[in-house]
């Protein structure tokens, strides 16, 4: 049985109706998988921009920001590792400027509304749709440390992982989110979003359609390649950590993950990702770092050479850390209140999604 819940007004007023005419505002959600403590290149991808967002927020929008560790469940985990790595990254959010009387923080988890919904939605997804998705191919390549996708034996795939772009369709709708900021690799998963939230809304009528279609927030992101192999994203699951620059990383760290990044022996500096992309890469870092535009920035290194641009990279990463890296140093052993916002995240995403699952149940006939 589903527990009665009392909501607020407030909450009545955003979730009631269809969410065209009761939702006065945008409701933006985005989730991250626990991965522990993040690398580069997911601080300058997805979690800087959740903090801009935050800052640019009308006082009207909602902001929901989950810890998806149900998603984390579909390759194998450590159970130790990951109840750190949750803790880690809750954290690590709280460091980097996201506020929590601002922001819905929660460990997707938490709300059992995603996994309901997420059976709900199964049940009218057409199988086809799921083997037209390309992401289970590269994770599985990935966990296996594959050089491609071709070398992936279809027998390793469960169906947790064949189905998992249906649960991130739950982790949206469940709030009724009308935006979502995602990278150009979720653009495929968030297609299916609108489309499941289209054939819910055809099947299941009433008065109304429940859900709108969420739109893509093409919010700006830098692709942070591998400081080993330039030809492959970074990663936490390469087996060199030299190929990886995390937020916990010390000075000494930095430089020296730097110093030994892959380049070429060209002589100069010039942005060409295709012909030189590990130089390019280092190029990227900087200009993300220093928020400027990346041919601006290689322009300043005519004439120069690696060693210069890794010792300017290097300052600039540190720069940009040091501050997150010395919150979340504090935070993170501050176990009464991570477990507060945590607690506290959850009751209003579980209050949110509520209204929505109250709505979903009577469409289909499971009324109490």
């Amino acid at each position: 049985m589903f527990c009665s819940t009392i909501f607020s007004a407030a909450t009545r007023r955003a979730f009631s109706s269809s969410s065209k005419s009761g939702i006065p505002g945008r409701v933006i959600f985005s989730g991250i998988q626990p991965t522990g403590v993040p690398h580069l290149g997911n601080y300058l991808g997805a979690l800087t921009n959740w903090v801009k967002l935050q800052k640019i927020a009308k006082p009207e929008d909602e902001l929901l920001f989950s810890i998806v560790g149900w998603h984390a469940l579909t390759l194998p985990q450590d159970p130790d590792a990951l109840a750190a790595s949750r803790r880690d990254l809750l954290a690590t959010l709280l460091a980097i400027g996201l506020d929590p009387k601002r922001s819905i923080l929660f460990h997707q988890d938490h709300n059992r509304a995603h996994t309901e919904l997420a059976w709900i939605l199964n049940c009218i997804t057409p199988v086809g749709k799921l083997r037209r998705m390309t992401t289970w191919k590269s994770r599985l390549a990935t966990s296996r440390n594959a050089n491609d996708e071709s070398e992936v034996d279809e027998s390793l795939l469960n169906a947790g992982l064949f189905t998992y772009p249906v649960l991130q369709a739950a982790d949206i709708l469940v709030y009724r989110a009308t935006h979502v900021p995602v990278g150009e690799d979720q653009t495929q998963h968030l297609e299916l979003c609108r489309d499941l939230a289209d054939i819910f809304n055809r099947t299941f009528p009433s008065t109304g359609s429940l859900f709108s279609l969420p739109i893509q927030l093409n919010t700006p992101s830098r692709r942070i390649l591998s400081l080993r192999d330039p030809t492959s994203k970074m990663s936490k699951s390469s087996p060199d950590v030299n190929s990886r620059i995390l937020l916990t990383d010390t000075t000494a760290q930095i430089k020296a993950k730097l110093r030994s990044a892959v380049t070429d022996s060209i002589a100069g500096i010039t942005y060409d990702p295709m012909a030189r992309p590990g130089t390019s890469n280092l190029l990227t870092i900087l200009a993300a770092c220093t928020d400027e535009d990346v041919e601006l920035v290689a322009q300043r290194y005519i004439g120069k050479g690696h060693g210069h641009l890794k010792g300017d990279v290097a300052e600039a990463v540190e720069e940009m850390v040091k501050g997150p890296r010395a919150e979340f140093e504090k935070i993170r052993h501050e176990t009464k209140y991570l477990d507060e916002v945590a607690r506290s995240g959850a009751e209003k995403a579980n209050e949110r999604s509520e209204i929505t699952m109250q709505a979903v149940r009577e469409r289909l006939g499971l009324r109490r």
